[in-house]
């Protein structure tokens, strides 16, 4: 099956300073406010808001922080955030989704635009390139749950699609319309994951060798995620094992 490839969430990206974590807080609580706010404030009922409470915890916010968010969705004076994706080429043509939350459009439009012409890329159209990735569920648990014939077994009495292991933990893959089911029927069996959540998933990831390109897109990733409306990034590639290293 496929392997996991480290296209996703630069959240992972080691070196994450104390205000990026910060802002990184600030936006799953954003999430889990819209989240309460467009279903049931009980995540049991919710199952948006279960996924979103769920990879709040995987990074590490304080549960007061994620109480507070629930509450405030049910205040008379909880933003409307309107949810928009961004699409468009990186340097050497790297393809990007960029998923933001925003009250203000405009706003949000004119600065993800600036990044990408500041990068030397390109915003396109929504649609240009998000037919390079495939909309899935992810599901992560530790190594510690098993070894890979078992989660895979797992997986698929739960009705996953794909599963990858490698040294990170055992990394399972759904239907969009299908995570909260098979996220919920594998804490039946390997018990509560570490994550669950939605993603782009790319097709067939360009392998990126030379340092200066790189370097260019990670400045871009750079600054479209310390955007407080970009709530993710994702591309469609892969840094080599020497780029990764010094990335």
């Amino acid at each position: 099956m496929a392997g996991h490839s480290k296209w996703a969430n630069i959240q992972h990206r080691k070196g994450r300073q104390d205000a990026a974590r910060s802002k990184l807080f600030s936006k799953l609580a954003k999430e889990i406010t819209v989240a309460a706010k467009m279903g049931d404030p009980d995540p049991e009922k919710n199952p948006r808001l279960r996924l979103a409470v769920k990879e709040a915890k995987s990074k590490s916010v304080p549960k007061d922080v994620i109480d507070r968010a629930i509450k405030k969705s049910q205040g008379g004076d909880a933003e409307n955030y309107e949810e928009i994706r961004y699409e468009g080429y990186g340097p050497n043509g790297i393809a990007l989704v960029v998923e933001a939350m925003t009250d203000n459009r405009n706003r949000t439009a004119s600065n993800v635009r600036s990044y990408f012409t500041k990068a030397g890329g390109d915003l396109g159209q929504t649609g240009s390139v998000s037919f390079m990735f495939d909309r899935v569920g992810e599901i992560m648990y530790p190594l510690s749950v098993g070894d890979a014939d078992t989660v895979m077994m797992a997986a698929i009495e739960a009705g996953a699609d794909d599963v990858s292991t490698d040294d990170e933990g055992h990394w399972i893959y759904c239907a969009d319309t299908a995570l909260n089911e098979v996220s919920t029927a594998l804490e039946g069996t390997l018990g509560e994951s570490e994550m669950a959540k939605l993603i782009w998933k790319p097709q067939s990831p360009t392998e990126i060798t030379d340092i200066e390109t790189a370097q260019k897109l990670m400045k871009l990733i750079d600054m479209l995620e310390d955007d407080d409306d970009v709530q993710n990034v994702t591309g469609n590639f892969d840094l080599s094992g020497e780029l990764a290293a010094q990335m």
